[in-house]
């Protein structure tokens, strides 16, 4: 499984990077391809590239406000969720999005 991703939060600090390891740290896990950008206070880190998404089977992205450039995300399945989600239940959020992806495929 592939995922693409952004987060960010109100004050584009703290949460937003502690999401981003949660998501990376569970991808490891679950032995997935995880690659999140983050739109922080500092602005965009770790930006996603034209490979990065086109590889991807979807896109997550875990935020509380609006992200910029989710145009490049065109034509990919994606998920929204609060930031929170991603720092407190990464497991179960890339286990749903895996059923969604399944349910989609059928």
């Amino acid at each position: 499984m592939n995922i693409v991703g952004i987060t960010s939060c109100t004050c584009g600090i703290a949460h937003t990077y502690m999401a981003r390891e949660k998501l990376l740290e569970t991808g490891e896990k679950f032995g997935w391809s995880v690659k999140i950008e983050t739109q922080g206070s500092g602005g965009v880190e770790f930006a996603l590239t034209d490979e990065d998404i086109n590889a991807a089977d979807c896109v997550l992205i875990a935020s509380d406000v609006a992200v910029s450039g989710t145009e490049r995300f065109k034509g990919k399945p994606m998920v929204k969720v609060p930031v929170a989600t991603a720092i407190k239940s990464p497991e179960h959020l890339l286990r749903k999005i895996e059923e969604k992806l399944g349910a989609m495929k059928k």
